[in-house]
């Protein structure tokens, strides 16, 4: 079998696999097996980030079905409104979206290279063979992965419980934490020079490093973007500690740009495991006036730091940015 028609193969096995079951409902069935009206399923569908099928068209299995009412078999999503349950829907999607188009290749690549090394060992020709071979490397590599996932996903939600239940507070609540960021100083000059190879390189080493220093000093990513990583902290002190780590280790992985970092601290909306309010506006604004190498933080992490003698805090000059008319920074360094 040559490679096109064995890339089809598994493409096929695999997506089988996957969906687990025949299409066999259209919309209204769905609703009606659910108990849900048609029009909830498909706002459902949607906000998962799922294509906008025809009413009648048959594109649905038991699995569907079983999705929908267990997603409404939740307490707070059956007494919520319909935006609710969107916008918690949504935020799974998002985040599933994203996970799946990073595996994509990722599995389709150890799948086949499973088939390949199966089909040369033994020398096969016979298409049933390698379909069973691939269905088996399909059902391996998809429980490997599954589980692998499901053990990550507990430990993150055991830490993301346990900072939620220490706040006291629940998702779309308002807590006091430290908010920061940090970017890399000429990014968007280096884009245009890099290969694509050279510019994954820049971006893994430094995801790493800020993802290092931020879990090991008691924070969590809230998010990366191209050059820019958002993190959080319980404390001014910890947000600070992140700060200082990273603009230190970026000092020791070679060829990685310079950054600019700013953290704010204060009450902060916390909803969809993203983070709103002006701390994290001023955080952003702080980031935009730092000089490549330094940190800046705000009056608020400034007040908290004061008297801690592991910090430096000097005071600077009020500026102006979008949003805030006097925005007074503070240099932050370590403590000589």
């Amino acid at each position: 079998m040559v490679a096109p028609e064995l890339s089809k193969l598994i493409q096929s096995v695999v997506e089988d696999y996957l969906v687990d079951g025949e299409r066999r409902y259209d919309r209204a069935q769905v609703a009606e097996r659910s108990g849900v009206s048609p029009q909830v399923s498909r706002k459902l569908w949607m906000a998962l980030g799922f294509p906008a099928h025809q009413d009648d068209a048959v594109e649905y299995n038991d699995h569907d079905v079983e999705a929908v009412r267990r997603f409404r078999g939740f307490k707070v999503v059956a007494e919520s409104d319909m935006r609710q349950q969107a916008s918690a829907a949504r935020a799974l999607g998002l985040s599933m979206a994203r996970l799946a188009e990073w595996q994509a290749d990722l599995m389709f690549a150890e799948i086949t290279a499973r088939v390949e090394a199966a089909v040369a060992e033994d020398s096969l020709t016979d298409q049933e063979k390698i379909a069973e071979l691939t269905l088996t490397a399909t059902r391996d590599t998809i429980e490997a992965v599954s589980q692998l996932q499901m053990y990550v996903w507990r430990r993150h939600l055991a830490a993301a419980l346990s900072r939620s239940l220490d706040g006291g507070t629940a998702e779309d609540s308002t807590r006091e934490i430290a908010v920061g960021f940090a970017d890399m100083v000429g990014y968007t000059r280096l884009t245009r020079h890099l290969h694509p190879d050279e510019l994954s390189m820049l971006l893994e080493a430094f995801e790493s490093t800020t993802t290092a220093a931020i879990t090991e000093n008691g924070g969590w990513v809230v998010k990366n973007v191209g050059d820019e990583v958002m993190f959080a902290a319980e404390t001014a002190a910890e947000g600070a500690r992140i700060a200082l780590a990273i603009q230190e280790s970026t000092m020791v992985v070679g060829g990685t740009p310079e950054l600019r970092v700013a953290l704010a601290y204060g009450p902060v909306l916390q909803r969809l495991g993203d983070l709103y309010g002006s701390v994290v506006n001023m955080a952003s604004r702080l980031t935009g006036v730092a000089r490549p190498g330094t940190i800046l933080i705000d009056d608020g992490a400034a007040a908290e730091l004061a008297d801690d003698p592991e910090f430096d805090v000097q005071n600077l000059r009020s500026v102006r940015v979008r949003g805030f008319n006097r925005l007074r920074p503070h240099l932050l360094r370590p403590k000589e």
